[in-house]
């Protein structure tokens, strides 16, 4: 009886494993029959690329001027506000001019009495000179007199260059802007000291109707902008192209600059070289002290362009996906220009016209040696000049 059972039992099994075999062979014919996926495509042509490179970049006024007192004593009044706007000559502090107007009062009494002086000593200096004419008097007391008149016309002198010094020192307590512009911090108020040695200024005055952007290019740089020593620095400024602001915010400065002036000293720790660029400034949006970035434009002409996506990074090394005549990507090792427009990529070597690559996928759904069905990409999925791939 027992071996009876183990034979149905084996019979059963049997039977399993034969009702199995069509559903697997079908299975295994379904996977045969998956088409290759699609992919977006383009074949390269060259075209003309317009690249960008951006540097950081510190926005500085035209002037910022510090403004500093010229004599020492207490802020009895401050005439203007932070970010006001003001004109040359305009009030922004006043002294304490209490001991400035003493000194200068003092100043012009010396005056009077040393003006005082020169008269008598004149009057007697002529008395003298006619007693001399008629020889009643000696020569010696004659020139006594002179000598007299002419130390008298010497105190005056001093006298009246210490009332002109102690002018001017009451006029600095009155502290005025030196150009037309917008007025900075503000850290100190009435009831303050001021004084010239102080580290800290009154405020600053900013004229940013005009400002410079501020950023440094690499000796490379430097080099690539002469073309290897073939023209000038000053003849590569001129021919450089007009340059953007990106702003803070990442919105685009609507006025273009031009680059101004290139250091002619690069930095040893930085190995940089500072560049101004100068903008307009008439709504005054841009602030001394602001930061940005300085985009300049990179025209190429007869390039080969491919989209980034459709690269990918490999130990150091960066691949593309060539399609061959088989439709079988191969991945390829490619070159690829450093200076980019954050979407697309120059390629320097590895690619040629008219070779297809894959666009889609990278990194994802490819591998290298995978058959794919070639597909038309959308619109925007491609540089412009690329020509899309006939399936």
């Amino acid at each position: 009886m027992k071996s009876i059972a183990l034979s149905t039992g084996g019979i059963s099994l049997m039977l399993a494993a034969v009702a199995l075999l069509p559903s697997c062979s079908k299975s295994g014919q379904q996977m045969q029959q998956m088409p290759a996926p699609e992919i977006a495509t383009i074949t390269l042509a060259p075209q003309t690329a317009d690249l960008q490179t951006t540097f950081p970049a510190t926005i500085k006024g035209k002037t910022d001027i510090d403004i500093r007192p010229q004599v020492t004593g207490f802020i009895t009044k401050v005439h203007v506000d932070e970010g006001q706007r003001v004109r040359k000559g305009q009030v922004l502090f006043t002294l304490d001019q209490v001991t400035f107007q003493a000194a200068v009062d003092q100043a012009r009494a010396a005056v009077n009495n040393a003006q005082t002086a020169v008269n008598t000593a004149k009057m007697t200096a002529d008395s003298k000179k006619a007693l001399f004419d008629k020889n009643i008097i000696s020569q010696y007391e004659y020139n006594l007199s002179q000598n007299s008149l002419a130390q008298a016309q010497s105190q005056l002198a001093t006298a009246k260059a210490a009332l002109a010094s102690a002018q001017k020192n009451l006029a600095y307590t009155v502290v005025t802007a030196p150009s037309d512009g917008v007025v900075g911090t503000i850290p100190n108020r009435e009831g303050s000291l001021a004084s010239p040695s102080s580290a800290q200024p009154l405020t600053t005055v900013s004229d940013n109707s005009e400002v410079y952007a501020y950023f440094s290019l690499t000796e490379k740089d430097l080099l690539n902008l002469v073309g290897e020593g073939q023209r000038t620095i000053d003849a590569a400024i001129k021919s450089m192209p007009e340059v953007q602001l990106r702003l803070n915010d990442g919105s685009l400065y609507p006025y273009s600059g031009k680059v101004a002036t290139v250091s002619g000293v690069i930095d040893n720790n930085t190995g940089a070289s500072s560049v101004r660029a100068l903008f307009n400034n008439p709504n005054g949006v841009l602030r001394s002290g602001g930061t940005g970035q300085v985009i300049i434009p990179d025209k190429r002409d007869s390039v080969i362009v491919i989209p980034q996506k459709a690269t990918f990074e490999l130990q150091d090394r960066r691949f593309a996906y060539v399609v061959n005549d088989s439709n079988k990507v191969v991945s390829t090792p490619i070159t690829v220009e450093a200076n980019n427009d954050g979407k697309n990529f120059v390629v320097l070597t590895g690619l040629k016209p008219g070779d297809r690559i894959a666009i889609e996928g990278v990194g994802t759904k490819l591998s290298d040696g995978m058959t794919i069905t070639p597909a038309a990409p959308k619109t925007d999925a491609a540089p412009a000049a690329a020509a899309p791939a006939a399936k």
